[in-house]
Parts: structure tokens; C-alpha cells; sequence
């Protein structure tokens, strides 16, 4: 979320709902919706930080809101983010650990549970095409993130399978 809301800052200084509003309207339905809490606790911590700074803006009607600048700081944090590449496959994989101490510990059948991750998968997979079919078809960046978590899971179903075939 921190680098979200200093890429966000980096285009136009805004407040906690601009923010949120963007991060909608960017990403999608696609895109797990922010808690404006998270938000504004997020921002504190940023302005803690020095990454950003918060300027009060007086309104007339309502009570003032407060702006948030990206500062240096936080540009420098956005420009080394974007330089660094991203993590790749997950070799800590919570599920594999399952899969591997069941036997020991007495605690799961192996083929029990990878038909029951199978299921998970293939239900979020059906819950993705849902949300495709309803996404604007001139919304790339949703659909494209769709796509990206389809490919996923298509490839955590193709694992699975050769876990059901090497450990039997």
C-alpha cells in the first residue's frame, strides 16, 4: 500500500479519498478495494517517514482536509521501487508445507488435500471469468491484471497436478 499511495503522490498531491478513488478507479473491481483507515494510517506512517508531507487545506463548509506531498525522500523510495525487480516464485509455499508434513505429523490425507486446493483454485478461477465478463472491455489495466492472476492459478493447477502424480 505504501508505494501504491507515493506512485499515486507522484502524479498529483491528494488526500486519503482522492487516493482511495484512484486506486479504484486504476485498478478495477479486480483490484481488493482499500480501507480509507488503512489509508490514512498508511499516510501517517509515510509522513513519519519523511516520505511524505501533509499540508492542511482550509474548506469552508467542512472541516480542513489535509493534501499529502510527495517529498524527495519519497520520490527517491518510488524511483528505487521501480528499479528493483519484483519477487518471483514463491518457494515458502504455505500449501507445500501441508502437502510435505502430512504424512509425518498424521495431520491431512496428501490427495485430500490437493483436491481441496484443487476445488479453492478452480473456484477463484470461475470468480475471475465472472469479473472479466463484467469488466469494461476498454479497461486494459483491469483486464490485464485479471489475465495476470488467471495465468497464476492456471499454473498452480498445472502444479498441483504434478504434485497428485509424483506423490502417490
Amino acid at each position: 500500500m505504501r508505494l501504491l499511495l507515493l506512485a499515486l503522490l507522484a502524479k498529483e498531491p491528494a488526500h486519503g479519498y482522492e487516493l482511495k478513488q484512484e486506486l479504484e478507479q486504476t485498478f478495477g473491481s479486480a483490484y481488493p478495494s482499500p480501507n480509507i483507515g488503512q489509508i490514512y494510517v498508511t499516510l501517517g506512517r509515510l509522513e513519519k517517514d519523511g516520505l511524505v508531507r501533509a499540508v492542511d487545506v482550509e474548506q469552508s463548509n467542512r472541516p480542513n482536509k489535509k493534501v499529502y506531498h510527495l517529498t524527495a525522500a519519497g520520490r527517491d523510495a518510488l524511483v528505487t521501487w521501480a528499479a528493483e525487480p519484483t519477487e518471483g516464485p514463491r518457494v515458502r509455499d504455505e500449501f507445500f508445507m501441508k502437502l510435505v508434513l502430512a504424512p509425518m505429523t498424521g495431520i491431512a490425507d496428501r490427495m485430500a488435500l490437493i483436491s481441496r486446493q484443487r476445488r479453492h483454485y478452480l473456484g477463484l478461477m470461475r470468480d475471475l471469468n465472472d469479473l472479466a465478463d463484467r469488466v469494461d472491455p476498454g479497461n486494459h489495466v483491469e483486464l490485464l491484471l485479471i489475465e495476470g492472476a488467471m495465468l497464476h492459478l492456471q499454473a498452480d493447477l498445472d502444479w498441483l497436478q504434478r504434485c497428485q502424480e509424483d506423490l502417490r
